[in-house]
């Protein structure tokens, strides 16, 4: 799932917001921060009970996990004429099949994004504007700060799913 994807779409005013993980804390903070359904990823049959749930699907999913699983399923939750993105980088060897037939039968569009398709000159100002008023509450995803000496602790925290975001304090 991805956090701040869920708090951008919050900011936009999206009204239904579904979050999907493995981890169930991270689905409560989700709910906390505004989704209206949260699903654990590993339920077997999820993909059919969110699209049963919603009224045939999604009409765009956003994938950050940066798994192959991950952007099949939310592929899977897409409705008809929806959009799938994927922002999350995946291993160079991962690869994700559909049928060719269902990007035509199902009018569906999958997208890539690097780093949001961000302008940074455009978008940080942009971004800490709506920090300072309120709107992204980006600071709910701080999980922990840690010296530079204790990287490679938070890189292990990251790979176990144990932690949102972390920064490293110089001295």
């Amino acid at each position: 799932m991805g956090l701040a994807a869920l708090l951008g779409a919050v900011a936009a005013g999206a009204t239904e917001i579904v979050a999907v993980d493995l981890s169930a804390d991270k689905l409560a903070l989700a709910r906390d921060l505004g989704a209206t359904r949260v699903y654990d990823a590993a339920e077997p049959g999820v993909a059919d009970r969110i699209r049963a749930e919603t009224g045939g699907g999604v009409d765009h999913a956003v994938e950050l996990a940066g798994a192959a699983p991950a952007f099949e399923l939310a592929y899977k939750i897409t409705r008809r004429g929806g959009q799938t993105v994927t922002a999350g980088l995946a291993a160079p060897t991962a690869e994700f099949r559909i049928p060719a037939v269902n990007i035509v039968a199902d009018e569906r569009t999958v997208k890539g994004s690097y780093m949001g398709s961000c302008v940074p000159q455009r978008d940080i100002p942009r971004v800490i504007r709506m920090y300072r008023a309120g709107i992204l509450p980006v600071n709910r995803l701080l999980t922990r700060t840690l010296t530079l000496d204790r990287i490679n602790e938070g890189f292990d925290l990251l790979d176990r799913g144990e932690a949102i975001r972390q920064v490293v304090l110089f001295d």
